[in-house]
């Protein structure tokens, strides 16, 4: 079957197609079209994703998307005409698909107004082509990514149970049990910020462009390196800042340190997190320091970041233990962080499998949506609600 989805839930319009057969354990995947439109040119004067700004872009954006789409796959209408969109009047030339067999969309979590875009334009398709409409959890479809690749075959492999899946993104910071295959349970997720989204506003106290995570980490793994080269060890990535300037017979005292950031709940006795306060105590320090020099800036981002990833690493690691896992899922778009990748390997060994994301589909993207849709599909032996009765769902839980 050929299945068409569609990702809407924060500032990226992406829709894919693809040709997809098997069970919820050996699908395999054909990728016929893959395409997106990022809005972070727009939102960079704003520091962060504008909701209202991104609601417009979607609604101009989903045709444009739709019809590159169908144009790459080289879908054919009953007629033998290449569907396509024709100006003023999207559908109007959108007559009944043969060739698509179902819908996929993303109906939560995410900003709600651009769910509804999403939502109701996936609407319109199914009636107008009378295929399934299939509601996909954005999270979900985050876990499922890792099997996912931006062009060409993949497919779904079996895997060991019990599988952890380690999801950190701007929005999200959730640690996800899944004993039985399809069937996930939260053990433990941020009680405030999520770790992205902590990124970002550290990166907005220290004056860096947005979108600010990749910022932040570029700068501490400059001063990371710097660091090794100036122990002369590659051990020397462990070690305190101090240690390093006296190595070095270097004076802290120009640079007004070194200094720690906390753990926020590092031994709590659950799998929960909490960057609310690591944010804040990187807010004091930039007030006690007044005007920062690009060293200082260098410093906060690499303690910053080692702080934000040993509480992830650390929190992993115990829930690992407790549950005997036997595959790592990391996914999400700070799955992209080379220093969490880094640590997150250091500490699962080699007893345990650890799957990363391809490149491009760590972030949100559609073809997640896709597989998750497929998947559950299948699962649900293609029973699907009516598609009045979907409802983008801000706030939905795995």
């Amino acid at each position: 079957m050929k299945i068409l989805s569609i990702e809407t839930s924060c500032d990226d319009t992406a829709i894919s197609i693809m040709e997809v057969k098997g069970g919820i354990t050996n699908a395999s995947f054909k990728v016929l079209a893959n395409n997106s439109n990022s809005q972070i040119q727009i939102h960079i004067p704003y520091g962060g994703v504008y909701p209202v700004l991104a609601k417009r872009e979607h609604t101009k954006n989903l045709p444009i998307v739709l019809d590159a789409s169908l144009k790459q796959a080289k879908l054919k209408s009953p007629q033998g005409r290449t569907l396509g969109i024709k100006k003023g009047s999207t559908f109007s030339r959108f007559k009944k698909n043969h060739e698509i067999d179902a819908i996929a969309v993303t109906y939560g979590p995410g900003l709600e107004m651009c769910l509804w875009e999403g939502i109701v334009f996936a609407k319109n398709l199914a009636k107008k082509w009378q295929v399934p409409l299939i509601p996909v959890n954005h999270m979900e479809g985050h876990v499922l990514s890792v099997f996912g690749k931006g062009r060409g075959k993949f497919s779904v492999k079996k895997v060991k149970t019990p599988v952890l899946s380690l999801l950190v993104s701007g929005g999200h910071t959730q640690l996800v049990l899944t004993k039985k295959w399809m069937d996930h349970k939260i053990i433990g997720e941020t009680l405030d910020d999520a770790v992205g989204e902590a990124f970002d506003k550290v990166a907005r106290m220290l004056y860096l462009p947005y979108p600010g995570g990749p910022q932040i980490s570029k700068l501490a793994e400059v001063k990371r390196k710097r660091e090794i080269i100036f122990a002369g060890t590659p051990q020397a990535d462990g070690l305190r800042t101090e240690q390093i300037f006296q190595q070095e017979n270097r004076d802290p005292e120009k640079i007004d340190f070194p200094f720690s950031l906390p753990r926020p709940m590092l031994k709590s006795k659950d799998f929960n997190f909490s960057f609310s306060g690591l944010k804040t105590a990187v807010l004091y320090l930039i007030k006690k320091l007044g005007v920062l020099t690009d060293e200082q800036k260098a410093e906060i981002a690499l303690e910053f970041e080692n702080a934000a990833i040993e509480c992830l690493v650390y929190k992993t690691r115990k829930a690992i233990e407790k549950y005997s896992v036997k595959t790592l899922f990391v996914a999400g778009g700070v799955a992209t962080n080379q220093h969490l990748r880094r640590e997150m390997r250091k500490a699962v060994g080699k007893k345990v499998k650890l799957v990363f994301p391809t490149e491009g589909l760590s972030g949100d993207n559609s073809l997640m949506i896709g597989i998750a849709g497929y998947l559950n599909y299948i699962k649900n032996k293609k029973k699907v609600p009516k598609p009045e009765n979907v409802k983008a769902i801000g706030n939905l839980k795995l």
